[in-house]
C-alpha cells in the first residue's frame, strides 16, 4: 500500500508492476438550481486537496459549484467525474441540455434520463451516482437528493449531510447524519474512505 497526502489508497494488485492506484470517489449530491456557494466550494476544494476524485450528476447548481472549486485547486491529483443524463426521445442519446457542466473532466454518458422526481426508479442515474461513490456528501436539495440519500442507505454507501437543518433536504432519511460542522464532514468521509472498499487498510 502507499500513502498520498495522508490518505491510504488501494493498489489493485500489490506486488505487480506497474502499480495501479485506485483513488476514492467522493460523490457530492444536491440542488441543480441553488449553488449553495460557500458550502459547495468548501466541499469541492477539500475533496481535491485530499487527492480524491469528485463525482456529481454533471449538472448545474451544487454540482457545478463544487466542481468549479475542485478544478481550481493547484496540484490536485483527482478528476471531476460527471454522470451525464441523455434525452430518451433522441435515438443518438444526446446529453440533456446543461450537461455536462464546463467543469466536468470525465463525462460518463449514460442511456439514462434525468428520471422522475422520486429518483429511485431503476432508470434513474442516481443508482450509478451512489454505487460509484466511496462516500457521499449531501448538500441542500430536493426530491432527487433525498432519493440519493435513500439509495446510499440501500447500497450501504456512507453518506453525510452538510446542512443547517434537515429541512434543507425534504424527506431526508432519519438515519443520515446532519451537521453544519465542516470538521465532522471531513472526519466522516476520511474515516469511511479508509475503512471502505477500494482502499487499503
Amino acid at each position: 500500500m502507499i500513502r498520498c497526502e495522508g490518505t491510504i489508497f488501494a493498489l489493485t494488485k500489490p506486488g505487480d508492476y506497474p502499480y495501479v492506484v485506485r483513488r476514492p470517489v467522493i460523490g457530492v449530491m444536491g440542488s441543480h438550481s441553488d449553488v449553495c456557494q460557500q458550502r459547495a466550494q468548501r466541499v469541492g476544494s477539500w475533496i481535491a486537496s485530499q487527492g480524491y476524485h469528485l463525482l456529481t450528476g454533471a449538472g448545474a447548481g451544487v454540482m457545478s459549484e463544487a466542481s468549479r472549486a475542485f478544478v481550481a485547486v493547484d496540484g490536485r491529483a483527482g478528476c471531476v467525474i460527471g454522470i451525464v443524463p441523455t434525452m430518451s426521445e433522441d435515438p443518438l442519446r444526446s446529453p440533456v441540455p446543461g450537461h455536462p457542466n464546463p467543469w466536468v473532466e470525465i463525462p460518463i454518458f449514460t442511456h439514462l434520463g434525468v428520471g422522475r422526481e422520486t429518483g429511485d426508479e431503476p432508470a434513474s442515474r442516481n443508482h450509478i451516482n451512489v454505487l460509484t461513490s466511496s462516500a457521499i456528501i449531501l448538500l441542500p436539495g430536493g426530491e432527487g437528493t433525498a432519493s440519493e440519500a435513500r439509495l446510499a442507505l440501500l447500497y450501504r454507501t456512507p453518506a453525510v449531510a452538510y446542512l443547517e437543518s434537515r429541512d434543507e433536504i425534504p424527506q431526508l432519511p432519519s438515519e443520515i447524519l446532519v451537521t453544519l460542522d465542516f470538521s465532522e464532514i471531513t472526519n466522516f468521509v476520511s474515516a469511511h474512505v479508509i475503512q471502505g472498499s477500494g482502499t487499503a487498510q
